[in-house]
């Protein structure tokens, strides 16, 4: 099945909660990953609920902290 991710397309083998997606494709630093899933931020702590369809367009987004002295 496809989705996008960041952009691309990309295969996945069925559908899947993000929690479990995360895993199939790899993700690095999954702590501090946010997902928006067709551009709806999905809390945390619903990453085990929230299932990844057929066409669905997922961004994977890191917050960083930074600024001036």
């Amino acid at each position: 099945m496809k989705i996008k991710a960041n952009g691309n397309e990309v295969q996945i083998e069925r559908e899947m909660t993000i929690f479990e997606m995360l895993d199939a494709l790899n993700v690095s630093m999954k702590e501090y990953v946010t997902v928006q899933l067709n551009g709806q931020i999905i809390p945390r702590s619903e990453y085990d609920k929230v299932t990844v369809k057929e066409g669905d367009e997922v961004e994977f987004l890191y917050f960083m902290g930074g600024g001036l002295l």
